[in-house]
């Protein structure tokens, strides 16, 4: 529980910067997105994998500089296209493997693309300066509710070859959190009952899955956590695992039903 706590103490800045916007939100993102790519291309540095760490870190810039100039998300893929190109020609001379550039491109997309749909909630959703705290509410809620109920009543185990201290009562625990978390925001801020269902339930799901999907690939590589950065408690990968996948799902929940 004391984790839990500190997990969302250190997330604060963030939170504070939600209420500043602009650039000083996306200076945040790009640290954040810096920090986490880093943690995860050493994480398979561990089993000799080399990722190409500098595309990945150009491609973050590069969202930066396009939320700065408001630039287009065509311009955008179209970066993504020139360092895929840069990274095949480095496969070429043989300077990295297809296995590392596959590897780079995921962590692009699992952190750079999914963190970004913070920023597109408030930039691109009309009140999405109120919606994108349902983000780390559903994340929150669900992390907490799941380590307490199923410390508490857990008996059955989930997936135990990932993570073997989660429960299936720990996890239900988690979903019925968030719905009720979800629904009271949605009751306060007139959000319709079909999206707080939706997001209550199936965001909290994601959650879990965003949690699970890093302790699989920890597992993997064979470390306890992603980082130091937070001493005793892991690093900034191992505190937005959950929130990373929920964010797109709350975008286009909103883009696709309000």
């Amino acid at each position: 529980m004391k984790e839990r706590v500190i997990s969302a103490v250190i997330m604060l800045p963030l939170l504070i910067l939600l209420f500043v916007k602009g650039i000083p939100l996306y200076l945040g993102g790009l640290i954040l997105m810096g920090i986490a790519l880093h943690e995860f291309y050493v994480a398979f540095e561990t089993l000799n994998y080399n990722p190409i760490k500098i595309v990945g870190y150009l491609f973050a810039i590069f969202l930066f500089l396009a939320n700065v100039f408001d630039y287009s998300t065509n311009l955008v893929a179209l970066a993504g296209f020139l360092l895929f190109l840069v990274s095949v020609i480095l496969v070429l001379y043989q300077k990295n493997t297809p296995i590392d550039i596959c590897i780079t491109f995921a962590g692009i997309g699992y952190i750079c693309i999914f963190f970004e749909y913070i920023i597109k909630i408030i930039k691109n959703i009309p009140n999405g300066d109120i919606y994108v705290w349902l983000v780390f509410l559903i994340a929150f809620s669900t992390d907490i509710f799941a380590y307490l109920v199923g410390k508490q009543f857990g008996k059955h185990k989930l997936i135990p070859i990932v993570s073997p201290k989660k429960t299936l009562e720990g996890s239900l625990g988690g979903i019925v959190a968030s719905f009720f978390s979800t629904f009271i925001f949605g009751m306060i801020f007139n959000i319709p009952i079909l999206i707080l269902l939706i997001l209550g339930i199936f965001g909290s799901i994601i959650a879990q899955l965003g949690d699970l999907t890093a302790s699989s690939i920890k597992r993997y590589v064979g470390i306890k956590d992603y980082g130091r950065i937070i001493p005793g408690h892991g690093g900034v990968l191992d505190r937005f695992d959950s929130v990373l996948l929920v964010s797109p799902l709350v975008y286009f929940v909103f883009i696709l039903f309000v």
